[in-house]
């Protein structure tokens, strides 16, 4: 699941040396959080969240094989 965020951000994004993506896992669920340049934010969220929700529904999708729930957090540091 992380190389599918990291892919799609970078596909998105202005500047992809700078997509970060790390994943925390525990028992159930699994955090996946994406971090990129400052002015890249915007593009990864999109308009209303458009981009944002299309790749959680993306990771929803493909989680069914695994039986794990994961979560996207877009990190603005």
């Amino acid at each position: 699941m992380k190389e599918l965020v990291e892919m799609i951000a970078k596909m998105l994004v202005d500047h992809p040396e700078q997509v970060v993506v790390n994943q925390v896992s525990g028992e159930h669920s699994c955090v996946i959080e994406l971090k990129v340049a400052k002015e890249d934010i915007g593009k990864v969220i999109g308009k209303k969240g458009a981009h944002a929700q299309a790749i959680r529904t993306l990771l929803m999708a493909a989680s069914g094989k695994d039986g794990k729930r994961y979560i996207l957090e877009i990190l603005d540091e």
